[in-house]
């Protein structure tokens, strides 16, 4: 059920063969690129230094964490081929023959998307429902050129929910306030001198 349910889906939205031009760049572009607007941000948001800001991209970024070892977790303990190892459908994008489920660079993203939805600042849960919809762009880029089937990225979503609802508990908040002091402590310290000529925030 769950292989047949993955390959209908996949012929649905798998290129076809000959894909070349603006739409093969433009769908390569989503599948690696746009995944980097994730540590951008949350940087951008860390050196703003706004208050509540600094919590939000702790938070978010513990998320990811927690996401991301439980999905590396998930694929060693079941190994799920991708399309192009099976022989399946059409495949634009160089990619190791790991397990694909579920899709890192989905719940990377979703995580940390959702953790900052869950923010009570505005401006923050804006941001990260940006980055939601752009998740589901990277998610369909990355079924579309054939180095991940679709169900891969409902895992990755459900995993990224799972794991912000986790951090979200009393005791994950007691381990993002331990991180984001950690943090600020380094911060601080090894990047003293611009913090003192006031180029960034202290």
């Amino acid at each position: 059920m769950f292989d047949y349910l993955n390959q209908s889906l996949f012929a649905m939205f798998n290129a076809a063969p000959g894909l070349s031009g603006w739409r093969l760049h433009g769908a390569i572009f989503a599948a690696e690129w746009v995944v980097m607007i994730v540590p951008l941000g949350l940087v951008l948001m860390w050196t703003n230094g706004a208050p509540g800001q600094r919590e939000a991209a702790v938070r978010a970024l513990l998320t990811a964490m927690v996401a991301l070892t439980m999905s590396k977790l998930i694929g060693l303990v079941w190994f799920h081929p991708r399309p192009f190892m099976a022989g399946i459908g059409q495949n634009f994008l160089m990619h190791a023959p790991d397990s694909s489920f579920p899709s890192d660079h989905g719940t990377g993203m979703f995580s940390v998307a959702l953790a900052l939805m869950l923010s009570q600042l505005r401006e923050v849960r804006r941001f990260g429902m940006a980055l939601l919809v752009l998740g589901v762009a990277v998610a369909w880029a990355r079924v579309f050129l054939g180095v991940h089937w679709p169900l891969d990225m409902v895992g990755a979503f459900i995993v990224a929910a799972f794991a912000a609802i986790l951090v979200d508990t009393r005791i994950g908040e007691g381990l993002a306030s331990t991180l984001e002091t950690l943090m600020q402590h380094v911060y601080r310290r090894v990047l003293a001198a611009p913090i003192a000529r006031g180029w960034l925030r202290p």
